[in-house]
């Protein structure tokens, strides 16, 4: 349910052309089928001409109530449709280190 979320506000007020939404909270100490941590992908030509502070303040203003409310953990990778097309890839996230019960 948050996952669908997050891409339908992301493709709402970004109107990006490529969007990827990972859950990836299967990686940490959560119950399964947690939705907590999750990595965006995002593409959009609205990011032209910004640095990168200023497309992430966009994503979290974006998911300001999941933020505040649902989700633990976002990692945000943005790109213009340039950019991305010069590397196809955003960085591997790394595994989990604490947390263990």
């Amino acid at each position: 349910m948050i996952e669908e979320t997050i891409q339908t506000k992301l493709h709402l007020q970004l109107s990006p052309v490529h969007l990827d939404v990972i859950n990836e909270s299967f990686k940490h100490n959560v119950a399964p089928g947690s939705e907590s941590h999750f990595k965006v992908i995002v593409v959009s030509e609205q990011f032209k001409g910004l640095r990168l502070l200023a497309r992430h303040r966009m994503i979290n203003q974006a998911l300001a109530d999941e933020l505040a409310h649902h989700i633990h953990a976002l990692a945000i990778h943005t790109y213009t449709p340039e950019e991305w097309s010069e590397q196809q890839k955003a960085p591997l996230s790394p595994m989990c280190l604490g947390g263990k019960k």
